[in-house]
């Protein structure tokens, strides 16, 4: 990076829209840790589902879990087969249990607690404390980093990213529908924006990019060319 001081890049928008993997590659790319503070919320939701601490009608024991908070430790670590990191939950790899629908249909619920989120953002800013990191999520800019130098808010439509999330869990040769995408899809955006704590909000100093039909490589294009202004 040519001595040049390392800043904290946030990137939030809503889900499936692209938001871990415009992250992952602009990361990579400029030589900075990328962290899915996502995939910590879905570690927590996968604790809870595991520990019997979510009911079948969706319902949580939210003093047990409140409880149990501090045993959860979330990690990343690179996967060298791949060149992106993995999500650990106590040392164990859960990068595949984590992006189930099962786990997608209960997250917005459990990322909404604001013990969960108090834990996950305390974990997030001990993460980010040297800068140099890329992370992406709901209230990165908001909450978690609101001095972050580079703040990005990402948009896209609604079925456009529903179809996104389709193809991704097909790919994987997951049972999808569309339909039931597009329904969890636009609940999460509900529930994301009308929590009381730390609820999904463009930040005041936010650039915004809506990619409904922008490619990866332009995504990405555009992203390198708003780092390189702010940091030349």
């Amino acid at each position: 990076m040519n001595g040049k001081k390392k800043i904290t890049i946030a990137i939030d928008g809503h889900s499936s829209c692209g938001k871990s993997t415009m992250a992952k590659d602009l990361a990579r790319t400029i030589g900075y840790i990328y962290i899915d503070s996502g995939a910590m919320y879905r570690c927590c939701t996968l604790f809870a589902m595991r520990n019997g601490l979510i009911a079948e009608d969706g319902s949580i024991d939210e003093s047990e879990f409140e409880r149990r908070m501090p045993e959860i430790q979330v990690s990343f670590k690179l996967n060298e087969a791949t060149g992106r990191p993995d999500t650990y939950l106590n040392g164990e790899c859960v990068e595949q249990e984590i992006r189930t629908m099962e786990v997608s249909s209960h997250v917005s619920p459990v990322a909404a607690l604001p013990f969960v989120r108090a834990a996950m953002t305390a974990q997030q800013q001990a993460m980010g404390r040297e800068g140099g990191i890329v992370m992406d999520g709901r209230d990165i800019g908001t909450a978690v980093f609101p001095d972050a130098e580079m703040k990005v808010f990402v948009t896209a439509s609604d079925e456009i990213r529903a179809q996104r999330r389709y193809d991704e869990l097909v790919a994987k040769g997951q049972k999808a529908d569309f339909d039931e995408v597009l329904a969890n899809l636009r609940e999460r955006d509900r529930i994301d924006s009308t929590r009381e704590v730390a609820p999904l909000r463009q930040a005041d100093d936010a650039y915004v990019l809506d990619n409904s039909h922008m490619s990866i490589p332009e995504q990405n294009q555009w992203l390198i060319e708003l780092f390189d202004k702010l940091t030349s």
